[in-house]
């Protein structure tokens, strides 16, 4: 059975950004992590083991890196936003056949990253799909908390004006797709390994081949 059918109330399609729109392999991750790792060292004077362990532990811990440190330490948020996604996207591709699938959809699109907008929008121009999107929110837009708090989902999408029932996510991470799931929209996690668990609804290696026949459903 296909899966089309189950996103035929779907009306707002909210995306991750990190190894959502982009490919894994691109591992954008590996450089922004040693940026957030030399600014954990330099912001509070430590050596890089020690800022390593910290970086890993406030992700496990608070969802980002930046809650934790903005919660034990109280550091402003803003200067870390750009010096971490100060990165190259020089390696990134146009995908042509996602930026279709997308723009298929009915409905709203939306992208949701732990990330700053202004990091978004760099790599939605990288991977051509800009202006697919009715807003891109960054952590900055649910007041720096991240996901996977509900809170933050619940002020994004408030400011998105979308109705969760008729909402669907799609996310890397499994702990992000929980608070969606509790609030009523289909799940989809999209990943090279499938992981059952009673929030994920679904599962893709394959982001452009699972939204064609949604799109094609609802044309």
């Amino acid at each position: 059975m296909s899966h089309a059918p189950l996103f035929s109330h779907v009306a707002a399609w909210v995306f991750d950004l990190d190894n959502t729109l982009y490919p894994p392999e691109a591992r954008l991750f590996d450089q922004i992590e040693v940026r957030m790792t030399a600014w954990v060292m330099e912001a509070l004077g430590i050596e890089q083991p020690e800022a390593n362990a910290l970086r890993k532990k406030y992700w496990a811990d608070y969802g980002t890196t930046l809650a934790g440190l903005m919660e034990v330490h109280g550091l402003d948020p803003a200067p870390y936003l750009t010096h971490v996604h100060d990165i190259s996207l020089d390696h990134l591709e146009a995908d042509d056949a996602l930026a279709a699938a997308i723009a298929a959809l009915p409905g709203n699109k939306f992208v949701y990253t732990n990330g700053s907008r202004p990091y978004a929008e760099r790599v939605l121009s990288a991977r051509g799909l800009s202006g697919l999107f009715d807003e891109v929110f960054g952590v900055e837009h649910a007041g720096f908390r991240p996901k996977p708090e509900r809170a933050a989902f619940e002020t994004v999408f408030k400011k998105a004006g979308l109705d969760p029932a008729r909402a669907a996510m799609f996310e890397d991470d499994p702990r992000n797709l929980a608070a969606p799931h509790a609030m009523g929209m289909r799940t989809v996690l999209v990943t090279p390994e499938p992981l059952a668990a009673p929030h994920i609804h679904h599962h893709t290696s394959d982001l452009t081949g699972f939204l064609r026949p949604v799109a094609r459903a609802a044309g």
